[in-house]
């Protein structure tokens, strides 16, 4: 077993983590895959599907990057193109760039949004002007997804699928019926799961297993594989937030940069290695990809407070390969 799914397995003995699945791939395919665990009286397998929460943001992104590979989009399409009512009474303009980089300075909703996304959306204000900050936002990927359907005249899960099913990630999905591990402490948390999965939700919706994420980052890992062109990728993992100011909960403190969907923890001063790109989510999801050392990684688990859980040295684990 490696340093790294030895802290994983050593997590879930202590507690701190319910179930697990952790794997590792290159770019020729997955490598480890390890399951942990169990919730209640459910064994965690290696094939059981989790909520992804936010890693469904940079796929939501990939199938966008997609959209302007086709000369459907560019970065600097104005959501109200789209949706018109978001720029009424708002002299900035919201850009796609805008969405994917958090930036775009949209009133953030509930993550179960009792008022709907497509409401939530629409709500008059702002957080601040378009690009004059950054502060970490889901509902920015509803904006993302009514962008899609604008210029594909398709939903953007049908537009993930495509790509998802071309990298061999098979069972991504938005149905119930995949049975996802519970998140066990989401009611105390104050998150209504089931409301939160009727939204769909583009920023958070998505249930997949570690495996569909495995696959995905090894086509990435090989330059982009049958989802994206190296260039198209290339220019997801340019950062966008530069030295803007960075607020609550990612504080520039945090050493990370926004690309197109990802998170880029370009100065992140844990880590052995800076070149990665990725994502978290909410109960303790992690995806996250290193082109020099080739390795992508992935955690699958189910408790969204996670105190001693150290993603730095899961990471540093990996990269160093022991």
């Amino acid at each position: 077993m490696s340093a790294a799914a030895g802290l994983v397995r050593a997590h879930v003995e202590a507690g701190r983590l319910p179930a697990a699945v952790f794997g590792i791939a290159t770019a020729r395919g997955t490598t480890t895959l390890e399951a942990f665990g169990g919730t209640a009286e459910r064994p965690a397998r290696t094939g059981d599907h989790f909520r992804l929460f936010s890693i469904t943001k940079p796929l939501v992104g990939l199938a966008a990057a997609r959209a302007i590979e086709r000369g459907l989009l560019t970065p600097l399409t104005p959501l109200a193109d789209a949706v018109p009512e978001v720029g009424a009474g708002r002299e900035d303009v919201v850009q796609l760039r805008h969405l994917v980089s958090h930036t775009s300075g949209l009133i953030e909703p509930a993550l179960d949004a009792p008022e709907g996304l497509a409401a939530a959306l629409r709500r008059p204000g702002r957080d601040f002007a378009a690009g004059a900050a950054s502060r970490y936002s889901s509902i920015a990927f509803e904006g993302v997804a009514e962008l899609i359907r604008h210029a594909t005249g398709r939903a953007w899960d049908a537009e993930v699928a495509d790509f998802a099913r071309a990298a061999g990630a098979t069972s991504l999905t938005l149905e119930e019926s995949a049975d996802p591990h519970p998140v066990v402490d989401a009611a105390e948390q104050g998150l209504n799961v089931a409301r939160m999965a009727a939204l769909r939700h583009p920023g958070a919706g998505l249930i997949g297993r570690a495996e569909d994420l495995l696959n995905i980052g090894s086509a990435l890992l090989a330059g982009g594989g049958d989802i994206v062109r190296p260039a198209t990728l290339a220019m997801m993992r340019r950062p966008l937030t530069g030295d803007i100011p960075r607020l609550e909960p990612y504080p520039a403190e945090r050493g990370q940069d926004w690309g197109f969907s990802w998170n880029l923890r370009t100065r992140a001063p844990g880590l052995i290695d800076r070149d990665v790109y990725g994502h978290g989510g909410w109960s303790g999801t992690e995806f996250w990809i290193h082109p020099t050392a080739g390795l992508a990684w992935v955690l699958l688990t189910n408790r969204a407070v996670r105190p001693g859980v150290d993603l730095d040295a899961i990471d540093n684990a990996v990269v160093s390969g022991v």
